[in-house]
């Protein structure tokens, strides 16, 4: 979605996954008649090798980078969370196999730990951006989630929790990049429900997932999922609006999530 509203409008934009494959899919099928190009690269961006190799092929390629956006993501496990006794919650929580340190601290490498070291291995190419073009400043956008603010777990509570650490994490990476006189602007943006590869468990031949409108009906005050527009416009809103610093931007707030 971000990919395809930079590249439609103009942008040369790097995709990195771990799979060539995907992102070729994506140059392929995306990448025509268009103003602007997609190019992928392979990276695992959740080794700090694999990040400076990014970083250095980049740099290769530009003299610096107008946009950064964080998007990679995983949740692992799900967990029954509703019980009618402390024992059956304890049974549900603690005693469930797949619910182990280890798990969490993957989901937290992925979706934590990544855009501190993306972010900050970027830095130097980032602020050559804002001293490229006057009155433009370079600029991050981490994808986190709603699920970062509800009260509910949502059957996944390391996920939840680590995009709430994500959320934080984008707050205090544009206080110490400010507070060092840096020009580069740090935001988050919160989707709520999105069709995706983890909302939906794949993806089609063309790269996208789809969900059904009904479904959301009474869930979303909208009526029905996100679409590529609705994310595509808010990506352009955080990369152009230069004002814009420390925030987070919710996408569709589902009704259900406060209740």
């Amino acid at each position: 979605m971000a990919t395809q509203a930079l590249a439609v409008n103009g942008a040369k934009v790097y995709i990195a996954s771990r799979t060539l494959e995907k992102l070729e899919k994506v140059r392929d099928i995306y990448g025509k008649n268009i103003d602007g190009e997609i190019v992928p690269i392979t990276a695992d961006v959740s080794t700090k090798a694999d990040i400076k190799k990014l970083v250095d092929e980049i740099s290769s390629k530009e003299s610096h980078l107008d946009i950064l956006i964080n998007n990679a993501g995983i949740s692992i496990n799900t967990q029954e969370t509703e019980a009618s006794s402390a024992e059956e919650l304890k049974s549900n929580l603690f005693d469930d196999k797949d619910e182990t340190f280890e798990m969490w601290a993957d989901t937290f490498k992925t979706n934590v730990a990544q855009l501190f070291f993306m972010t900050s291995a970027f830095l130097p190419l980032l602020q050559k951006a804002t001293e490229h073009q006057h009155g433009y400043s370079g600029t991050v956008i981490n994808i986190s989630s709603i699920s970062g603010i509800v009260k509910t777990s949502q059957h996944h509570f390391a996920y939840n929790a680590s995009k709430a650490a994500a959320i934080h994490l984008s707050t205090m990476l544009s206080n110490e990049i400010s507070q060092n006189g840096l020009k580069i602007r740090v935001n988050s943006i919160a989707p709520g429900v999105f069709p995706s590869e983890m909302t939906q468990g794949e993806s089609g031949d063309d790269q996208k997932s789809h969900l059904p409108k009904e479904k959301y009906e009474d869930k979303t005050s909208a009526q029905r999922p996100g679409k590529d527009e609705d994310m595509g416009s808010a990506i352009l809103f955080a990369a152009t609006n230069q004002y814009l610093n420390a925030q987070v931007r919710y996408l569709q707030q589902s009704l259900e999530y406060f209740h």
